[in-house]
């Protein structure tokens, strides 16, 4: 049941970008900059997650903060570019294109990183499915950004 509930949360969530985005990037229009729209929903959202930690009472191990490597620090830059770059395209690619090309770059990715156990749980070699399925979905993006 446990695994059902993260997979319906994961849907859910890959529902909501691109909502997120098309209100980034009203946001972006309505303010004439849109890397301030980017701004704002990092700002927005670092606000919700202070009030979740408060209201849930989550705990941190400051000693483990302290001693991990700086390179973990920059998950929050990736995330700074993934948001402004998307507050940018999604008005130019609209949707479909936009979250056709985030999906394929994240299925390329993925790929790697669990053949080669970097940043992973668990280690998955590549097969010619799992290769397939990724040339269909970047198929189905020529086939979206044509038609």
């Amino acid at each position: 049941m446990d695994k059902f509930i993260w997979i319906f949360l994961t849907l859910l969530a890959g529902v909501l970008l691109p909502i997120q985005a098309g209100l980034n990037a009203r946001l972006g229009k309505a303010a004439e900059n849109p890397v301030y729209a980017a701004l704002f929903s990092f700002i927005v959202g670092a606000l919700g997650l202070v009030l979740y930690i408060i209201v849930t009472r989550q705990t941190i191990s400051w000693a483990g903060v302290k001693a991990a490597p700086l390179s973990l620090w920059t998950g929050g830059l990736l995330g700074a570019f993934y948001v402004t770059v998307i507050v940018l395209a999604f008005p130019r690619l609209g949707p479909g294109v936009t979250f056709g090309l985030v999906v394929a770059g994240q299925m390329i990715v993925s790929l790697m990183l669990e053949h080669f156990n970097i940043l992973v749980a668990n280690p998955s070699p590549i097969n010619y499915m799992k290769v397939l399925g990724t040339i269909l979905i970047i198929v189905g993006v020529v086939i979206l950004r044509r038609f």
